[in-house]
């Protein structure tokens, strides 16, 4: 069986913006305000849980199965992200950075990629210096405004709400393979 399902308007991206995204080999991608709704949530003792989607829990497991490497640098570490992280299988993740940009740059100098071959996707000013540098970047459709203005892509979701998944599938559609991993699901193949 072959679905070739045709892509849903809301998906389909111009092809400057596809061909940006093709050579895209790792992303980086903030936590909160990115993979989280943004709000930090304390009770007595601290920081006590974090919100996260499925829809873009799967997007990232479809990357890697694209070889594309998810990275996440955050400000801040909780258990409840490292639990989330390790149940994606993400382990390129560096929590509690104050520098994003050289923690960045120490990381893809140790996985041989160059800025040529990443995205990125933030929401706020200390993702700047990092959206500036990939050859693709994103933001959710709540971000910052200033951030918003700087980037390639902006998803319609906000951020904790599917807006990663945006950006995975322009990453899957630009190498061809999102019909592909849709077709293999269908036809019981995943």
């Amino acid at each position: 069986m072959n679905a070739s399902f045709p892509l849903q308007a809301a998906i389909h991206h111009p092809p400057e913006l596809l061909m940006q995204a093709q050579g895209v080999r790792a992303v980086i991608f903030d936590v909160d305000g990115v993979l989280t709704d943004g709000g930090l949530y304390y009770g007595e003792s601290g920081e006590l849980f974090k919100r996260f989607h499925v829809l873009d829990g799967l997007g990232l497991k479809q990357i890697v199965q694209e070889d594309i490497v998810p990275i996440v640098i955050t400000g801040r570490d909780s258990k409840a992200l490292r639990a989330r992280l390790n149940a994606l299988g993400i382990t390129e993740a560096r929590y509690g950075v104050e520098d994003k940009l050289a923690e960045a740059e120490a990381l893809l100098k140790s996985l041989g990629l160059g800025w040529h071959e990443v995205a990125v996707m933030g929401d706020d000013w200390p993702d700047l210096p990092l959206m500036v540098r990939a050859a693709l970047s994103a933001a959710p459709a709540n971000a910052h405004p200033q951030v918003q203005s700087q980037v390639h892509f902006v998803t319609r979701l906000q951020g904790g709400h599917g807006a990663a998944r945006e950006l995975c599938d322009l990453l899957l559609i630009a190498r061809g393979a999102y019909v592909r991993q849709l077709d293999e699901l269908l036809e019981g193949k995943s």
